[in-house]
């Protein structure tokens, strides 16, 4: 067990520091909460050139044959493993938490359970994240295949599994994953909001409704589908749609969107582009409904930062996402990838403003339930139960 009474954590993450990756953001809020609540936390990761930030531990930047332009394209980057990196940081902890089950990982876990110290991790993502960026996010081998992998070289190896939503507990237990599984959401800030506060609007002097959609121009979003939407929609000529974000798809993406201006399906040009949070706070202020496309989504905090303003949302449904768990209705789900019932869902609350806005209200201040510093404390607590696992034979 411990040497002192502070209990000393190392995050493991192949780039802690990296903007714009969701994984990424998650971990450093996490990282922040753990020290303000008096825990000790490192992070053994790569470094990201221009990023003022640097790990205690440092690693160099990996180079992935082929698929290294794609892998920047995400918001993202692999770093090499180093032995002599490795032991320090590991000597150093009490308890080592792997933040994805990757090469680094696989290195770096056997290591932990070999010098005897506690290991845990969080699941982030499903192999179909991975794989939908090359077009291959449903072939059943590839992603059962590195399941398989995940589970015995990394997951196994922890006493505890962070499972961000209900949705990723019940997957991993399908899967027979030996450690302990813990639902603990990854959190947010939530933001100080009553039930009588502003909800959003756009209050368009035209009767025009706007649609916000947020997260990286990828396959795995699935932008692709709201757009597609627009064809099937009675009033796709009141819509003003946002689709904030970035990623490998901003060309396909932006060229689907001025195909559909130019048939006249749309008058209003579809607004892209990356924001920072504030940006996006004020953006949501100004829309009307929420959409949530992403057929694979281990929790998307991103969309509860956004309709807790006080936004209906519309959100995909299917086995491997757990987003629409915020939906307080059945008229804000669409089944994954449908774009026609989608143009339903936007159509009826298109029509029925005065419900919309009742509807709205319901999910003000919504995002308490989500609050990190709860997780926070759900996370010391299953640090200290697997340190007890991990000891209790000695």
């Amino acid at each position: 067990m411990r040497e002192s009474g502070v209990m000393k954590v190392l995050f493991v993450v192949n780039n802690c520091y990296v903007r714009g990756n969701g994984l990424s953001t998650s971990a450093q809020r996490t990282i922040r909460g753990l020290r303000e609540a008096g825990l000790e936390v490192r992070v053994l990761s790569g470094i990201e050139p221009g990023v003022p930030e640097r790990p205690e531990y440092p690693l160099k930047k990996m180079w992935v044959p082929v698929f290294d332009g794609l892998v920047h394209k995400q918001g993202y980057s692999f770093s090499m493993p180093d032995r002599k990196v490795f032991r320090e940081a590991i000597e150093w902890a009490d308890v080592v938490h792997l933040e994805e089950p990757f090469f680094l990982e696989r290195r770096v876990a056997p290591k932990v359970v070999k010098a005897n110290k506690t290991l845990t991790a969080t699941y982030h993502l499903h192999p179909e994240n991975l794989f939908s960026s090359i077009h291959m996010g449903w072939s059943r081998i590839l992603n059962h295949t590195t399941m398989r992998l995940w589970r015995r070289f990394v997951f196994n190896r922890c006493s505890v599994v962070q499972c961000p939503t209900e949705n990723v507990r019940q997957r991993l237990e399908q899967w027979k994953f030996k450690a302990d599984l813990r639902v603990i959401t990854n959190g947010m800030i939530p933001k100080d909001i009553g039930p009588d506060s502003p909800i959003c609007e756009s209050k368009d002097p035209e009767g025009c409704i706007t649609i916000v959609s947020t997260g990286r121009y990828s396959v795995e979003k699935d932008q692709a589908t709201l757009l597609k939407a627009m064809k099937y929609s009675k009033h796709a000529d009141k819509i003003k749609l946002v689709i904030a974000g970035r990623g490998p798809l901003e060309k396909k993406l932006r060229r689907k969107a001025a195909s559909l201006v130019k048939k006249g399906v749309l008058k209003h040009e579809p607004q892209f582009g990356f924001h920072s949070l504030e940006e996006l706070e004020a953006i949501y202020r100004k829309c009307d409904i929420y959409v949530h496309c992403a057929p694979v989504e281990v929790e998307g905090l991103s969309c509860m930062e956004a309709i807790e303003l006080g936004m209906v949302p519309i959100i995909a449904t299917g086995k491997l996402t757990a987003t629409a768990q915020y939906a307080l209705a059945d008229k804000s789900r669409f089944p994954a990838r449908d774009a026609e019932a989608l143009a339903q869902r936007i159509d009826y609350w298109f029509e029925h403003k005065d419900e919309r806005r009742a509807e709205a209200r319901k999910y003000l201040g919504m995002g308490r339930e989500y609050d990190i510093s709860k997780s926070i404390a759900s996370l010391i607590k299953m640090f200290e139960d697997a340190q007890k696992m991990t000891h209790k034979d000695n």
